[in-house]
């Protein structure tokens, strides 16, 4: 069995510039744990695949498309490929979403 815990996994560098770490990695999906310090947030961007968020901590803002609403933890947002996304964190507390995508993509993600 394997066990990728977040605190040994490094960070991964990224055009976000955010903690990001890839905790699995397979041609099915891609999975990768975030954290946004307050003020942090992604920019705008579309994946070639699709990708879902589940808050793990926090109550970030979440755009999916022309939609932005504030999520609770313990929720998962569905984002559609080629569909506009961004994760703000416009809170004064850490918030921390696990970000997969599947299946794995091979092309690049567009920011905007």
């Amino acid at each position: 069995m394997k066990i990728s815990k977040v605190a040994d996994t490094p960070t991964k560098e990224n055009p976000h510039n955010v903690d990001v770490r890839l905790l699995y990695n397979k041609e099915s999906a891609q999975a990768v744990h975030m954290q946004l310090a307050p003020g942090e947030s992604l920019k705008p961007h579309k994946t070639p695949v699709d990708v879902f968020f589940f808050v793990i901590e926090g109550t970030p803002d979440i755009l999916v498309g022309e939609e932005k609403v504030r999520v609770k933890a313990n929720s998962l947002v569905d984002s559609p490929k080629d569909v506009v996304h961004c994760i703000y964190n416009n809170t004064n507390n850490i918030v921390r979403v696990l970000v997969v995508k599947a299946p794995k993509p091979v092309t690049s993600t567009k920011v905007l």
